[in-house]
């Protein structure tokens, strides 16, 4: 037996990168999907090619209507949920707070938390209901700048520190009947892009060359393809396998966390910027 049959699930931020890869793996292992992007035209053939299994839904997820129409279009069509993925997501491209332009900090860091952390609250809020009635789960995607500095810039580590701290509160209000809990990624080849209010918004991580500068930096060598942390999402939303599991976050990182002493302070230029002792 598949790991997921006949669960039905939400994820944003499916439609490309980590997201679609989520989406492969839970249709593979028995689910049917909404998902809800941005960019549905991405995954127009696949939701053509298997319209019995996966509905895909335009939408930003800024907005709580936006989640209401995707929590709506599973529980209409499929008859229920039983997991909502909150994957949606940006980064800053590692911009220091010096670097970062005082008229643009305040759009830049609305954009960053409003699809960050609010668009997951929506995701929340709207599926709770349902997720209730079928004791099911919420799997938030975190980063390993959720733990660690120097995975993004100011912002986005601000933004994924506040996703673990929602996923905790969160299994906190919703134990016992809906698992909350997180999967951190680390380094990955994905089409994640930048805030807009930074003129990040067309740029994608795949063009900073991961595999050349960040391979040789993680202890386990190498930068994962999206599929590699699919099975994470699969294992969390699995009532067979992680039943005990919430509040917690699955750290994928490449073993970042443990890599040792490395690059001592990233400010040492700011002496000869700013002048002092």
């Amino acid at each position: 037996m598949r790991t997921l049959e006949d669960q039905v699930a939400i994820v944003t931020g499916g439609a490309s990168g980590l997201g679609a890869a989520i989406v492969a793996r839970f249709l593979e292992e028995g689910a049917r999907v909404v998902v809800l992007d941005r960019t549905p035209e991405r995954m127009a053939d696949l939701a053509a090619a298997d319209p019995d299994r996966l509905i895909v839904l335009g939408g930003d997820v800024r907005s709580f209507a936006n989640a209401q129409r995707a929590v709506e279009a599973a529980t209409t069509r499929f008859g229920k949920l039983d997991c909502a993925i909150g994957n949606a997501g940006i980064w800053d491209y590692s911009v220091s707070l010096d670097d970062l332009p005082a008229e643009r900090l305040d759009a830049a860091f609305d954009e960053m938390f409003h699809i960050n952390v609010k668009g997951y609250l929506h995701l929340a809020k709207a599926a709770l209901p349902a997720l209730v009635r079928s004791s099911g789960s919420l799997i938030f995607t975190v980063s390993n700048a959720g733990f660690d500095p120097a995975g993004g810039g100011a912002l986005y580590t601000a933004s994924k520190h506040a996703v673990v701290g929602l996923i905790r509160q969160l299994a906190y209000e919703f134990a016992p009947t809906v698992r909350v809990n997180g999967v951190a990624p680390g380094p990955i080849e994905t089409d994640l892009r930048g805030p807009g209010a930074l003129d990040m918004a067309d740029t994608a991580i795949s063009s900073v060359n991961l595999s050349r500068v960040a391979a040789p930096n993680v202890p386990l060598g190498f930068v994962p393809a999206t599929a590699d942390y699919a099975g994470g999402y699969v294992f969390l939303a699995s009532r067979r396998d992680s039943r005990p599991a919430t509040g917690g976050v699955l750290k994928l990182d490449t073993g970042i966390a443990v890599r040792g002493i490395g690059r001592a302070a990233a400010g040492g230029r700011l002496k000869a910027k700013y002048g002092g002792d």
